[in-house]
Order: structure tokens, then C-alpha cells, then sequence
């Protein structure tokens, strides 16, 4: 089984894109982020044509997540149960579904902007309200597989941006950041994407401008946090460089997994 997480910056406008990369990978299951269309836009006929089912939950602005599955889609969930607002809006940031036998959830996890700004206390808010629903579904779902995976705006170890001293005073590597990500683990989650040996970090991340993307100066943002039983059926899992190759591609590359059975 085939699983993978993409923040593709614009259905509507990576959607040639997508489907040229759902032909040549064949993933059996997508998480995706940053639709920036509203639910009734995402284009789940292109999608049903080349053979995957949708679930989507966006509002057209720069948010949205979809779960796109050619393995059936079940038990959808909308949003994190009590997710918090921001500025009086529960945004389109988490969806989860069961399919094929497999429970994912595709995140979208709030910038933060800058550690001064309100923003950032929502996004830990968001992350903390994350953690609750990890603790609560993995004493609920038993033995079946489970993975948190997307957009996590938050690089693990300082090993994870390409030059740490330029991120000092940025979001994305704040101790309070890196702090939830510490308590998700807590819950017994694990993160399941490897560094691949062709690069020292598989960053998952380039800036559009700068030529940041052949230079490599990333960060690795694009996170999947298993149960054990999802963990102990991974057999591979890597950042698709290919798809962030080229004109008109999103500013992130999809990552991977594979599981047995």
C-alpha cells in the first residue's frame, strides 16, 4: 500500500500536475494541503477519472485539505474535534478517513507567521488540540493503523533547514514549536519518514525565489506521525524531488510511504 502526504499549493492550479504524478506513482491513497478552493470546486471528477475517490473540506481561500483514495474512503471527520478558531473561524485545516483499511489524517497545521504575532499561539493552540485527538483516537482505533500526516510548518531538529542561523528568530524552529511536536510522540506516535542516503536531510521545502530549490536550501516541514501499527508495516518512505521539478509545480514535494500488505 502506497501513502502519501503533498501540500500542492492550488488544486485548480497544480491539477495537470497531480494527475500526470497520480499516473506515474500510482499512490494508492493522497493527503493534500492547501487546496485554496472551497469544497464544491475541488475537482473530484478529474480525480474519479483516474480512479480515486475524495473527501475534501476547503473555503477557497489559501487553506483546504483533501483525502484522495483509490481504495475507498470511509468514517470521514472534518476538522480536529474542539479545533481552534482564528479570529472567529474554525479553518478547513484536518480531515481524516479510513481507507482500505488504514486511518488517515491530512493536516494542514497553521504558519504561525512570526513568534510575536497571534497567529503563533493559535498554531500552538492547534498543535496541543492535535495532540488531544491523537491521544484520544489511539485508545479508540485499537489495532488498526493510524498516521497524522501534512504540512506540519515545523522543522524537528535544527538539522531540518538548511542553515539554521538564517531561522533564528522565524517560526518553524521555536523551542515552544518543536516542544509539540515532542508531546505527540508522547502519545505514542512515531515519525516515519527516513533521510534518504542521496541527501544529508530530505527536505520536503524550497522557497520559489533565489533558485532555492537546485541549490537545496530547504527545510523539512512535511511530516507523518504513525501508531505502531502503522509503523511496523512501513517498508520505504521518501521526498519526491521529481514532482517539484519543472515550471508551475508546488513550492513542496509529496513524501512517500510505503507499507506492506
Amino acid at each position: 500500500m502506497r501513502i502519501a502526504t503533498w501540500n500542492i499549493n492550488s488544486v485548480t492550479s497544480r491539477l495537470e500536475h497531480l494527475l500526470a504524478w497520480l499516473e506515474r506513482v500510482e499512490p494508492d491513497v493522497v493527503c493534500l494541503q492547501e487546496l485554496k478552493c472551497a469544497t464544491d470546486a475541488f475537482p473530484a471528477e478529474a480525480l474519479a477519472a483516474a480512479g480515486y475517490e475524495s473527501a475534501a473540506h476547503g473555503d477557497g481561500r489559501w487553506n483546504g485539505v483533501a483525502i484522495i483514495s483509490r481504495v475507498g474512503i470511509s468514517d470521514v471527520v472534518r476538522d480536529l474535534p474542539n479545533q481552534p478558531e482564528f479570529e472567529g473561524v474554525v479553518e478547513p485545516r484536518a480531515i481524516g478517513a479510513t481507507c482500505g483499511g488504514v486511518r488517515v489524517w491530512s493536516l494542514y497545521v497553521p504558519n504561525g507567521r512570526e513568534p510575536s504575532h497571534e497567529h503563533f499561539q493559535y498554531k500552538l493552540t492547534w498543535l496541543e488540540q492535535l495532540r488531544v485527538t491523537a491521544e484520544a483516537e489511539l485508545a479508540a482505533v485499537g489495532d488498526l493503523p493510524l498516521a497524522y500526516l501534512g504540512d506540519y510548518n515545523v522543522a524537528p531538529t535544527d538539522a531540518d533547514v538548511w542553515d539554521i542561523a538564517l531561522f533564528a528568530e522565524s517560526t518553524h524552529v521555536t523551542p515552544q514549536e518543536r516542544a509539540t511536536l515532542t508531546a505527540l510522540e508522547a502519545t505514542g506516535l512515531v515519525e516515519v519518514l527516513p533521510r534518504p542516503l542521496k541527501y544529508d536531510i530530505a527536505y520536503t521545502f524550497w522557497d520559489y525565489r533565489q533558485l532555492a530549490f537546485p541549490k537545496n536550501k530547504g527545510m523539512r516541514i512535511d511530516l507523518a506521525y504513525a501508531n505502531p501499527a502503522f509503523a511496523s508495516r512501513v517498508t520505504d518512505a521518501y521526498v519526491d524531488r521529481e514532482a517539484r521539478k519543472g515550471k508551475g509545480t508546488s513550492d513542496h514535494a509529496p513524501v512517500v510511504v510505503e507499507l506492506n500488505g
